[in-house]
Parts: C-alpha cells; structure tokens; sequence
C-alpha cells in the first residue's frame, strides 16, 4: 500500500503483464495488489472490479485498458530470493489473472509544473512483456471518464470511476443518431425525457431562449407530464382530442405523397397505381375536367409531346444508333396523325396548326423510300420543338404551364375532387372494375369520423407554413415560442397511426432540406421516436406492394441515412432492437444501453460494437434501473452511467402498475388509494355521448 497521504495519492503498480494481441492483453496481479478495496488513489476505491480502468505503462504514455474478465489459477508460492527454503515445500498458491480491452491513450502533460492527463481513442503502440500494471489516481481516471472536448451536457455519473461527471457533447449526441435501448422497467423514458430536458437546461444557461428545436413522436402519450405545457419548458402538444393549452393533430390528406397514398389504398402497381398517380398530378395541377373545350385538350396535348420530344433530343435519340431514330420517328408518324385529327375539328379557317403540320410532315416525308434513313439532327428537332412551342402559346397556353406540379408536391385539394376524378378517370379508360376497391378506401378515409379530424381539413384549410411553424417550432427569440412539439399517436386510430407518423416524419426531413438549399445553412432539430420499434420495423422489400409499415420504415431509413447532412438528427429508443430495421440501427453512432435480457436482442447489441468492447456488454442483462452503458460517437470511450435523477413530475408517465397499493387500498406511506371504476364516464367519452 501507498505511504502517500490519502487525499494526495499516487499510482499503485497491481501487476504484470504476460500477453498482448491487439483486443486483449492478460496480466498477472502481483501478490501483494489490493484483494478488494485499494487506498492509493485518494479516496477507497474497489480493486478489482469488472470494467474498471487499469493503466498500462507504454512508450507514449499509459495505455487504458477495462477489465473484461477475472480469475484465479493455481501456481508455486514465488520463493523468496533474500531466505533459503532449506528444503522447505512450496505450497499452491492462488494466483489472481486479469483480461483487459485496450480502450485508448492517456497522456501526461504539464503546465507551470502542473501535471494533467489527456485520454484519446486507439493507441499507437501496445505494451511489451513484463509492462506494470497500474491502478490510476483519482485524477487520471477522471480525465479518462470526463474526456473530450464541448462536454456542455452532463448527464450522470460513473460508479466505476469514484462518480466522475459523464459530459456530451450534444453535436455529438444528436447530429449522428442516438439509440436508447433497454427492457420495460429499465429507465429508458427517464433517459430520453433527461436527455432533452438537461440539454435544453445547459442552452438556457447559456441563452435565455436557446433556439432548439425537439419533436416527440409519443405513441403512449408518456412525454406531456415531463415536457407539456404545464413545465417550464412550455411543449407544445399535439393530440386527436386535444383539451386546454394542446392543439388538434392535422395531417391533411393532400400532405399525403403518392407512396403514402399507394400504401394506404394498397393500390395495384399494375392499374390502379398508374390512375391514382395521374389523378394526384390532375389535383396539384388543378385539372379537374375530364372533357375540357377543344382549345384546352390541344393545348394540354401540345405540353405532353413538348415534354417527349425534349426528353428525346436529351438522349440524342434523333442521331442515336438503331433504334432509337426508328421510334422517335414513329413517335412523330403518330404525333403528326394527332394533330391532323385535331385540325379537323377546328373551325374553318383556323391556322393555329398549320405550320407544325407542315413540319412534321417534312421530317416525315424525307424518311420514305425503300431504304430510308430515319437519322435527324440537332437542327430538325429544335426546329420542331419551336413550332410546337408556338402552337402551343396560340392556344393559350404559357411557359410556366410547361413545368407541370408533379404528384408529390404537398399543394392542397379536395379529398372529394380526386374520388370524384379517379371515378370518371376510371370510366373513361374502361377499368372501372379495376379502382372499385382504390375509390372505397379513399371513400372510407374520408367519411371515417375518427380519421376525418386529422386527415380531413375541409372545414379550415391548413397553411403549410403554418403548420411548419408550429409543429417543427418558429424563432425562438419571441416568447410565446417553445422548443418542444410533443406528437401524442395515442388516439389515432390504427389504420394510419403508420402513415401518419410517416407523413409528419418526412414532411419535416423535406422541409429541412429545402431550408438548407435557400439558406446554405441548417437549421438543427432533433426527431424522437419513442418506442421505434413500432414505426421502424424491419420489413421485406421483395414485397410488389410496400404496406404502410414498410414505407414509414422507409421514411426513417432515409432520416438515418441523409438527415445528418441537413441538420435533422434522430433519437430512438426500443425495448426490442432485434426488430428494428437494421439500416437504422446502423446509422446510429451513439448508444446508451439499458438492462437487456432477451437473447436475441442481446444478439443484436453484441452486433453493433468492435469485438474487444463485447465483454463490457455481459453486463446489460444484471443492470439496474437507471444505470445504462454509454458508447459511440458521443463518449469517447464505452463507460458505465448512473443517470441523473428526475423528479416524479419531470419523469414520462410510464409508471409501473401499483397493484398491492390498489388491492389495499394505501400506499407506501399509509396514504388512502382510491381507485373507483365509472364505467359510465368511460363510455360516454369513448362513444362521444
């Protein structure tokens, strides 16, 4: 033992090392090392222990390596060199043997003759034989654990450390996509709420009003007692019923993509997806006549062949090698026949078409022959695009009608326009067997008097700006702003709880990227999935039609994959992440892992992390609540965390079900448990009565 005072302390050499590979190095504990607790360091500390820190002596410093393993073996008592046995027998002896995992460098540096330690990630060189073994000072394990740089957040502390402060960086934190997992019971809510509630406490100390943005996907409805309007942080909340202080969940239909829409109806790829596309285009475009007037119809016509022609002249069709001359030729047989039938409906006398007939008829002509050569040149194909051009305007048309609104663009319409467009579509192509099924579901939706306030938004249009700048949050410099939007799912009926969280997800990655393409910059928000494994199931892509579940995983395998480039960056936690979908996990570079004892999500976690840190991964499943492992991008090194305490009211309502207060009718502290059953109020709310 050290005969330094306590409070000073001092290195204490343990033991030995006897081998080295680049995941593991072994050693032998000396005799007289610590059996259970040591007092070098400064303050008592357990020695040894699994997963706490040893130092090993190399060229550039120490290298830290983490107790994986322990064990005793058998071996000779070591003779003495200064006393002769004289023929004495050497008793067994236990021997006490140590498995690290080298986890990274810590460097001694000094300044005005104080010396201070800098751990960083990997080693340049490992150990030799015979090394020492040291057990660290008080201060060189905390400049291990309290490593890194921005460490603005703290969020717990580490037993194995003397209960150094564990810090984030919270660029760190959520720019990479942070995964919270663990069992029910585990803390894992408690985690998450702490994780935005200290993070929005570090930027108030540091500005009033911090300009964060945090959206809660909440499919329990957990997060309004921790982060609702009553708290100081003021979240907004968005629900189906919404009560005082809380806002009517809308995701209006037309916000809906033509995927979305696809999934929803379960439209075939074969006839019905081709109608329904082509009558979301007709609704952004505002083209709700079937039948139009002459005018309208060859104008509309002249657009389609601009586009096809244009498209042709891209690929160098005209000149291609055979046989693409071939078809853009028969492409304008057909065209040219087009416009013939057209001009013979229009009134005597009308000129409008002349001068694109005769041109196409020229470039028709000059291909006849029994050897023809059907190659164009550049200069015949812009001279066909100007005349198309120019009927087009005698039509009435304009420029900016040339670039029609795909069907994806989130304009607004009438749920009714498109039943009532994709019918008289339907009749008008023959298939009208075929979208009977696609109308009723539309149909369905539409009338449903549980879906109808959140996808229907006949009665007050939404403004999408509006909407924005309230889900994802306006300039938090005014006060009435708030940097929390809470999306209670807990209501929504089953049908779309899948695409409505598809739809606010992918409303809110799109509408970041358009901000960072107006503004080069972005703006950083960060999207919390509760419970992801219900909305980022891993699904089957051989699938011909994707589900709703399928595309709203596709939605947050996008986030995960491009979100980080626009500033949007992801939170999620499961109690199963055997289920979620693989792509998303591994996009994820921070993990903060809670108590796991399924198998097969242990298997999972095993997956995701270098195989010298597995070892410190033994230790999930005898976890307990409120301690969690914190490892990746964030931590610059795996450790053990004791999270901060919240108090009852700052903690997401997942309470366990107190059932032997109920059954006795008294609490811990002898309080009176009332829990009277009034059925008749349940129903009347269920039934809206």
């Amino acid at each position: 033992m050290s005969s330094l005072p306590i409070e000073q302390g001092e290195q204490l050499r343990v033991g030995t090392v006897d081998f080295v590979s680049p995941s593991e190095i072994r050693a032998v504990l000396d005799i007289d090392s610590p059996d259970s607790v040591a007092l070098n360091a400064g303050t008592p500390r357990n020695f040894p222990r699994v997963n706490s820190y040893v130092l090993v002596s190399c060229d550039n410093g120490y290298l830290v390596g983490q107790i994986e393993w322990l064990a005793v073996e058998r071996s000779p008592y070591p003779k003495q060199r200064d006393i002769q046995d004289f023929g004495l027998v050497n008793l067994p002896f236990p021997q006490k043997k140590v498995s690290l995992n080298p986890v990274g460098t810590l460097k001694r540096t000094s300044v005005r003759g104080i010396d201070s330690f800098k751990f960083q990630r990997g080693t340049e060189s490992f150990p030799s034989i015979g090394s020492a073994i040291l057990l660290p000072t008080d201060l060189q394990l905390r400049s291990i654990v309290e490593s890194g740089n921005n460490r603005r957040v703290i969020i717990g502390q580490s037993p194995l450390a003397n209960n150094a402060n564990v810090a984030v960086d919270p660029d760190r934190l959520f720019g990479r996509h942070l995964a919270v997992l663990g069992n029910t019971g585990s803390g894992k809510s408690c985690s998450v709420a702490g994780l935005i509630q200290w993070s929005l406490e570090a930027a108030i100390k540091a500005e009033k009003r911090p300009n964060a943005r945090f959206i809660v996907l909440d499919p329990n409805g957990e997060y309004t007692r921790a982060l609702g309007p009553s708290t100081k942080f003021k979240g907004r909340v968005f629900k189906v019923e919404a009560g005082d202080d809380e806002h009517q969940l809308q995701v209006p239909s037309w916000f809906w993509n033509s995927s979305e829409w696809a999934s929803f109806t379960q439209a075939s790829a074969k006839v019905q997806l081709p109608l329904l596309k082509r009558s979301l285009r007709a609704m952004r475009n505002e083209e709700f006549e079937l039948n139009p007037n002459l005018d309208i119809e060859v104008k509309k016509f002249l657009s389609t062949i601009i586009f096809s022609l244009k498209s042709d002249k891209s690929k160098g069709s005209a000149w291609a090698s055979f046989p693409g001359p071939k078809n853009l030729f028969e492409k304008i047989v057909s065209w040219g026949q087009s416009v013939c039938t057209y001009k013979g409906k229009l009134e005597a006398g009308d000129t409008r078409l002349d001068s694109l007939e005769n041109n196409l008829s020229s470039y028709i002509n000059n291909r006849q022959g029994n050897y023809p050569n059907y190659n164009g040149s550049v200069e015949e194909v812009d001279e066909i695009i100007v005349n198309m051009l120019e009927a087009f305007l005698l039509f009435g048309g304009m420029e900016a009608e040339l670039y029609p609104k795909g069907e994806d663009i989130p304009l607004p319409f009438d749920g009714g326009n498109l039943v009532a467009y994709l019918e008289a579509l339907a009749q008008e192509t023959g298939t009208e067997q075929y979208v009977e099924y696609l109308v009723a579901r539309i149909r369905t939706m539409l009338s449903d008097t549980r879906m109808k306030p959140i996808t229907n938004d006949s009665e007050q249009r939404v403004d999408l700006a509006e909407w924005l700048e309230s889900y994802i949050g306006k300039d938090s410099v005014e006060e009435e702003s708030s940097n929390i939007s809470i999306i209670d799912l807990s209501l929504v009926p089953n049908e779309i709880t899948h695409l409505v969280t598809a739809v606010i997800s992918r409303i809110i990655f799109e509408s970041l990227q358009r901000y960072r393409r107006l503004n080069n910059k972005s703006l950083p928000t960060v999207l919390v999935a509760e419970e992801a494994h219900t909305f980022i199931k891993r699904y089957r892509d051989e699938s011909e039609n994707q589900d709703v579940a399928a595309v709203c995983c596709q939605v947050f395998e996008k986030i995960a994959r491009e979100g980080r480039k626009f500033g949007l960056g992801m939170v999620i936690s499961s109690q199963r992440p055997s289920e979620l979908s693989p792509t998303v996990l591994s996009q994820c570079n921070t993990f903060l892992l809670h108590r796991i004892s399924n198998d097969r999500d242990q298997e999972q976690v095993h997956k995701m992390v270098p195989d010298n840190l597995r070892g410190l991964l033994r230790e999930l499943p005898s976890l307990p609540s409120q301690h969690a492992i914190l490892m990746g991008w964030a931590s610059e090194l795996p450790v053990l965390v004791k999270m901060k305490s919240l108090t009852k009211d700052q903690q997401p309502h997942s309470d366990d079900p107190d059932f032997w207060d109920v059954w006795t009718r008294k609490d811990a502290d002898g309080n009176l448990v009332e829990r009277n059953a009034d059925w008749n109020e349940v129903v009347k709310e269920w039934q809206q009565s």
